[in-house]
């Protein structure tokens, strides 16, 4: 009897650890990159968000303190308005209308807020704290009607001090910014799912050849786990986290949805596997180096579980 026990109980045993491994297995073969996917977008969105604000602030020599006899305008926004009413409190706001610009429809607004403006802290200053709120922030790429939405707050603090002009001007030959949003950041997907997102990021801005060009790093931390620039929940709720593992770079030319080379690795809670994202690749997902006025095709995952590796490449448009 004691033999017969032992032997259903091996038996069980193994039909669990099969079992398992299936599961694993059919894990494996249905992933679609769709986790990874969606965090590149939410991170060039905000990208993009940062990179509004920055030449929106640069516009208003009253909130960015920059010297009055530079030029009164930095560059307009495509398809977006600013509402300067609060100004004078140190705050105000980029409206999108809809345009498509660069194969993507934007709608909703972003305020912009100097902390500290009654005290007289202006973005130029070391250690300003830009608080940037999404309000019902859409991105809809065109070709394809894929959206998602911003709704809640990051915190942007000019390490560095200085503005853009600096840059442009030579007084300055580069800028560090922090981007942090803890657990205030909700992203919508078209499909109605939503997803949570601590942003942890670094950015040095430099300007050559009429380029300006952004250098992206993780500077956040979790579950034993550096350098990330992102963690929270999926649109199916499960817990990732997004390290970078070679910094992120993308320039004004390609935009910052189109990085031209860096790579991540996000580890994905209810999978054994890591899903590695390779940035500025060509269609065949071969690195390559691009001209100063091109571009990459788009960007390539790669996963791996026991000996079975898969990979697919995504264009950026």
């Amino acid at each position: 009897m004691k033999k017969i026990f032992i032997l259903l109980s091996a038996i069980t045993v193994c039909v669990i650890l099969v079992s398992t491994s299936c599961r694993k297995g059919k894990a494996f073969r249905k992933e679609d990159g769709q986790t990874s996917t969606d965090n590149n977008n939410i991170q060039s969105q905000s990208d993009q968000g940062v990179s509004d604000a920055n030449t929106a602030i640069g516009n208003y020599t009253a909130m960015s303190g920059r010297n009055a006899a530079l030029p009164s305008v930095l560059a307009t926004i495509c398809g977006a308005t600013i509402d300067t009413n609060g100004m004078y409190l140190g705050t105000i706001k980029i409206n999108y209308d809809g345009t498509v610009c660069s194969n993507r429809k934007r709608e909703g607004s972003i305020r912009l807020t100097i902390l500290n403006y009654a005290n007289g802290v202006r973005w130029k200053d070391a250690g300003c704290v830009l608080r940037v709120d999404y309000i019902a922030y859409k991105v809809t790429r065109a070709s394809d009607d894929k959206s998602i939405q911003f709704d809640g707050t990051h915190d942007v603090t000019n390490v560095s001090g200085g503005t853009w002009w600096d840059l442009l001007v030579g007084t300055k030959t580069s800028l560090i910014h922090t981007v942090t949003s803890n657990g205030n950041l909700t992203v919508t997907f078209e499909t109605g799912q939503t997803a949570t997102c601590n942003l942890n990021r670094q950015f040095t801005y430099t300007w050559a050849s009429n380029i300006l060009t952004c250098v992206g790093e993780g500077t956040g931390a979790y579950n034993s786990l550096s350098n990330l620039e992102n963690y929270g929940t999926t649109r199916d709720g499960d817990a990732f986290t997004s390290q970078v593992t070679t910094p992120v770079v993308w320039n004004t030319t390609c935009g910052a949805w189109a990085p031209i080379k860096g790579e991540i690795n996000i580890v994905v809670q209810s999978k054994d596997f890591n899903l590695v994202g390779t940035f500025g690749v060509d269609a065949s997902g071969n690195p390559v180096t691009v001209a100063a006025n091109d571009c990459a095709y788009g960007w390539k995952l790669y996963w791996k579980y026991k000996n079975r590796t898969k990979t697919k490449i995504f264009g950026y448009l």
